[in-house]
């Protein structure tokens, strides 16, 4: 195996500004920043959705129900064969 050719592992701080929430997690992500966390120093990175914030891991998703299309024929169309049976 040779060395030097992989990326550097370590525990970096990510920010989801979205909700204010702090992840540490190990990580091979490049950055010039810095926070002090927990009593110690840390590569800092900030994210704008994490699963603290995004819709499908909050349960705030709304969901679509899928119609069939004979269903969604009738939906469109269903008031012109109404009318032409009536007459």
């Amino acid at each position: 195996m040779k060395s030097d050719i992989h990326p550097h592992y370590r525990t970096v701080i990510f920010h989801d500004t979205t909700v204010d929430a702090y992840f540490k997690v190990g990580s091979t992500i490049k950055t010039e920043r810095v926070i002090e966390f927990e009593g110690q120093t840390y590569p800092y990175v900030t994210l704008d959705v994490s699963s603290h914030s995004h819709p499908f891991y909050t349960g705030k998703q709304r969901i679509n129900i899928q119609e069939g299309n004979v269903s969604r024929f009738n939906k469109r169309f269903g008031h012109f064969v109404q009318k032409r049976e009536e007459n």
